[in-house]
């Protein structure tokens, strides 16, 4: 992919092909007089650092349907589109998340729609009607294990082939881990990314069952 072209303002910056903005940038200290997410949307996370580079080495075809779940500001979501030319819908529990989202989406001219759902209320065949599922940090309470783990089944269980959740290394998140090896083929993995700073980290894929 080409390099962006210099960076034209304070407080933006580049990752992974894309630009991100700081939570010091003009536009958004504007939106945070407007908008206050209140499930940790208030910020990009470390993890959606860890995607974007595990998606480079390990990428998505083209123009596939992507769910981000947990989305928060949506840089995975927006890495995603840009990246692969992807068909990509955010979703987030949080409503205040989504003007920040379209700033970055703006940003990097790309299109995301959003959802405002919670795990829980995401039927089977909903979640069938993608690709690949991906999620940044989103199991940070000891309620998202059962939560998560249940969506992911019903995911895999309507022809979802790709799941992938990056994480900083919690305990929740290695509990989620444990309890989708009981039905699917888990690779978890070790991982950092260099850009836009050394982050270190863990991902895990989650596809089909092997049969047989």
């Amino acid at each position: 992919m080409p390099l962006l072209q210099p960076l034209p303002e304070e407080n933006m910056y580049q990752a992974y092909g894309i630009y991100l903005l700081e939570s010091k940038h003009r536009l958004i200290r504007r939106l945070k007089k407007a908008y206050q997410p209140s499930v940790h949307g208030h910020k990009t996370w470390s993890s959606s650092f860890l995607l974007m580079d595990y998606l480079q080495h390990e990428p998505l075809k083209k123009k596939s349907r992507i769910l981000e779940v947990g989305c928060g500001w949506g840089p995975g979501a927006v890495f995603c589109a840009h990246q692969f030319k992807a068909k990509v819908t955010g979703l987030d529990i949080d409503r205040e998340v989504f003007p920040f989202l379209d700033v970055l989406a703006e940003l990097n001219e790309v299109k995301i729609s959003p959802m405002v759902r919670r795990f829980e209320s995401l039927k089977g065949k909903e979640l069938g009607k993608f690709d690949c599922i991906v999620g940044s940090d989103i199991c940070f309470w000891d309620s998202l294990v059962k939560a998560l783990s249940q969506m992911i089944d019903r995911a895999m269980n309507n022809g979802v082939k790709r799941i992938i959740i990056t994480d900083p290394g919690r305990p929740t998140f290695y509990e989620l881990c444990d309890l989708l090896r009981k039905k699917h083929t888990v690779e978890l993995f070790e991982w950092y990314a260099t850009e836009p700073r050394h982050v270190t980290g863990e991902v895990v894929e989650i596809r089909p069952a092997v049969q047989g």
